[in-house]
Parts: structure tokens; sequence; C-alpha cells
């Protein structure tokens, strides 16, 4: 079995095809699936998905992006929203540096409100960093110091220093099909180094076909390929990386039935 750690169910490109895409996903052995709130206004959407579906769970969270638009959620609103059963994890939530679609204080503060929840109600925190090496790493390092608090760095495309930092602060790192593109050599190199009960996959579906799919519209069951390359870059077997992540995963978004 596999597990798609980190999709985006309730989005446009999947309306007319969510009962194939999940489907097509089950018939690949993709046992789990996690849809990944963006606005915490929009969960019911989310919901509706994952009550619909006993392989899917949801999030919730601000999504980087949308900091300035959600500005202002508290911790206790974050808690509140996940006593949900489907709700399995807080997020996605962080820093993008690279567009300006929130302004960086919006980000700072969304983010380690989305901390504090998830140090309050043990769920994973999905972390979402893109160009913010430096000031992701030190927010992590001032929060964890605070009290510890479970997460993932999903889609990482991060420096080294970084990923070695969450992986010694007890978090996990998510690879999508970025690892399958033929110019991410020191992507595939950090996987290769990695520990193994650290790594987990994702598609970050509709977005990041893998290179089989590349500039198709991505899908969960795609997740297989970012495995198998994952499992190539790591020298193992295919078994053998499905087994180890999908064991990470069930470890960190603890309240998914096994």
């Amino acid at each position: 079995m596999l597990v798609d750690s980190h999709c985006h169910l309730d989005f446009p490109d999947f309306a007319d095809d969510l009962d194939g895409i999940v489907s097509r996903a089950r018939a690949a052995g993709i046992g789990r699936m996690v849809t990944i709130s963006t606005r915490v206004r929009k969960l019911n959407q989310l919901l509706s998905i994952a009550e619909r579906y006993d392989d899917v769970y949801c999030s919730v969270g601000t999504h980087p992006h949308n900091a300035d638009e959600e500005d202002g959620i508290a911790p206790d609103e974050l808690i509140a929203l996940t006593q949900h059963p489907r709700v399995v994890a807080l997020g996605e939530a962080g820093l993008d540096y690279f567009y300006d679609n929130g302004s960086p204080e919006a980000q700072a503060r969304g983010f380690r409100a989305h901390i504090a929840a998830a140090r309050a109600t043990g769920l994973p925190l999905v972390i979402h960093t893109r160009e913010a090496d430096q000031d992701c790493g030190r927010i992590l390092e001032e929060e964890a110091a605070k009290g510890s608090f479970r997460a993932v760095l999903h889609c990482y495309t991060g420096g080294r220093e970084l990923a070695l930092k969450a992986v010694s602060l007890g978090f996990y790192i998510g690879f999508t099909g970025i690892l399958t593109f033929k110019k991410s050599e020191a992507l595939r190199a950090l996987a290769a180094e990695l520990p193994s009960d650290r790594i987990l996959v994702e598609t970050d579906s509709p977005y990041l076909a893998p290179g089989k799919f590349r500039g198709k519209r991505n899908e969960p069951a795609y997740v297989v390929e970012v495995a198998k390359v994952l499992a190539e870059t790591r020298g193992v077997s295919f078994d053998e990386i499905s087994r180890q992540t999908s064991e990470n995963f069930f470890r960190l978004f603890s309240r998914v039935k096994a």
C-alpha cells in the first residue's frame, strides 16, 4: 500500500471526475489520501469529500498565499475545527516568498498560530515553505523551544540545511513529482541522505505531475511514480519504500485509521 499524504481534491480541476480520481487511486494501490486545506473558511468543502470516501481524510488551515485573506484566525478556532473526526492535520501553513500572494508578516502570524494549534492538539502540521529557508528554520526552532509539535515539510524543494534541521527537530520531509524531474539531482541526493523513518510521498495534485505525466493534470494514483523514483534513489525496492513511507505516514497522521 502507498499513501498520498498531500493532495487537493477540492480544487476545481477534480470537480467533474472525483469518483474516477478516487477509483484510479484505489486501483493503483493507494490506501489513504489526505486532501489538504488552503482556506479555513472552505473547510466544509473538504469535509464533504472526506465524508464521502472512507479512505480520504482532510486537514484544516490557511495556505501562506491566503495569509492576508485569513489573517487573525486564532489557534483556538483552529483547535475547535479539528474536533471533526475526518480532520487529521493542521495546515497547510508556512512561508512562501516566491510569490507575493501573502505578506511576510501575515504568513508568519498564521504559521505560528498553526504551530500553536498543532502543539495543543497533537495533530501534525503540514508546512508549506518556498524560498524562505532561513525564516522557516528560525520560526521552527523558536516554536520548538516553546514545546514540541509534529510536522511535515511537504513538497520539499528547499536546501539541505533546512531539511536536516527539520529532521533534527523530529519532523518529516515530503516528496512530490518534482523528485522525478531531470533537473532535480540535488533533491534526489537529499532524498537519498535522509533517515528512512522521516520520508513521505505525496502528489500535491492537481499540480506537479511526475515526469512520466509531465504537463498533465496530476492525481493521487501518480504517487506511485514518486515512490518508484524515491526507491531507486535510495537503492531499495518499491515494496520497501511503500512499506516505509506508509508506516511513516500512519505514525505522523496518527488519527488516520490504518
